[in-house]
């Protein structure tokens, strides 16, 4: 079948053999390889591609600018390629995948549209590289500003000005990009679940109802380089005790507010064995179903960074998200009324086009290890297929 062909042809890319897992980092080679690839699946079914101000790329079945014309702009489907470091193969490219192979499905049933329909492949969605998740639809929707954009700097020190340019990509090209955004009437977001909801209810498919608010910090904790065999202790200003004493507090702030709060990223200089950090910088991921209770708990944890002179800087910060009631009931009528209603988590990019005034609905497909973010993450084929047949549907009748 077509779904199972685009998916062994995106397997190997950007994989990494120790692990299992991906490292499909925004503007590296392996993301080109990816970007190339779905420019090719475009190609062959005729698709015109376009690219934003973003770097995020569009697959046009029919033509989107007439449609904004005759005040029916179009139905858009898809999500992303890049991944977390070591992440799973199913978060984002099984939604493209299950995108391309809806076209299919709907071209072999006779269906035209009487809207045009679009696949897009979001850049830098999982903001591994450098720090801003759904970077490229923030930059268009204009919740990231392009300045900063171009000076967001990864682990090595490239800017993303930098890496853009190394990709053949203007970067006084990033700015908002409403021509683009105006194509968009509706966008289905299909996504792997990244939890155990389905396990639990046995259902092989959901209806996204939000996403809970969340957020990055950036917080650099200061020290002294020195040696760790001849400094005593009295005399160390290390900078890791400032560090762990604020993953410690992370742990013990969410679960005092009923949130989560995680530290999973951290870069530590000079960053010798056997040389005292005269710097640390640690990422705070916190999220959660009350947004109070997500900045209580941010607090908290800041607080315990700031008695170790720590400075903290927002990196993003999403609100919660609630997707276009009416769109989630009329999914539910094309679906069924037995199919359950979730909310999640996990940040999206369906989550940025909401909160931009965009009529937003995700479809989950169920992860049976019920992991994410890891190589353990799964999706069994019957259910993906299943997925494409539902999104395929969706597609359908509001493309009519």
């Amino acid at each position: 079948m077509t779904f199972d062909a685009m998916w062994s042809a995106i397997e190997p890319i950007g994989r990494d053999a120790a692990s299992g897992g991906y490292r499909r980092f925004a503007w590296t080679r392996a993301d080109s390889d990816l970007r190339e690839w779905f420019a090719g699946e475009c190609a062959t079914r005729g698709l015109d591609l376009t690219v934003d101000r973003a770097g995020n790329q569009w697959g046009w079945w029919g033509d989107p600018d007439a449609a904004v014309r005759a005040g029916r702009p179009g139905v858009v489907i898809g999500s992303h390629l890049d991944s977390v470091p070591d992440g799973g193969a199913f978060d984002g490219p099984l939604s493209v995948v299950s995108a391309l192979a809806t076209v299919d499905a709907l071209r072999n049933n006779g269906f035209v549209p009487a809207r045009p329909i679009g696949v897009v492949n979001f850049a830098d969605e999982e903001g591994a590289r450098f720090g801003v998740a759904c970077a490229g639809s923030r930059i268009i929707t204009g919740q990231l500003d392009a300045d900063r954009a171009r000076g967001l700097t990864d682990a090595a020190g490239v800017s993303m000005a930098e890496a853009l340019l190394a990709s053949g990509r203007d970067p006084g090209d990033l700015g908002r990009d409403a021509q683009t955004l105006g194509r968009v009437g509706t966008f289905v977001e299909l996504h792997v679940e990244q939890g155990r909801a389905l396990i639990d209810t046995g259902d092989p498919l959901a209806i996204g109802t939000g996403l809970w608010p969340h957020g990055r910090w950036r917080i650099d904790f200061p020290g002294e380089a020195n040696h760790a065999g001849t400094t005593r202790l009295a005399d160390r200003r290390d900078a890791m005790i400032g560090y762990a004493h604020t993953v410690l507090a992370a742990r013990s702030a969410a679960a005092h507010r009923g949130c989560l709060a995680t530290i999973g990223k951290v870069s530590v200089r000079p960053g010798g064995v056997n040389a005292i950090a005269s710097t640390v910088t640690g990422w705070l991921d916190a999220r959660g179903a009350d947004q109070s209770a997500v900045q209580a708990a941010v607090r908290d944890i800041t607080a315990v960074a700031a008695e170790h002179g720590a400075t903290v800087r927002q990196e993003s910060w999403t609100p919660p998200t609630s997707f276009d009631p009416g769109l989630a009931s009329r999914l539910q009528q094309i679906l069924g009324t037995d199919v359950p209603l979730l909310g999640t988590g996990a940040g999206h990019d369906a989550g940025i086009l909401a909160g931009a005034g965009i009529p937003t609905a995700m479809l989950f497909v169920r992860n049976p290890t019920g992991i994410s973010h890891s190589p353990a993450e799964h999706a069994e084929r019957d259910d993906c297929l299943a997925g494409v047949q539902a999104l395929a549907r969706v597609t359908r009748e509001l493309a009519r």
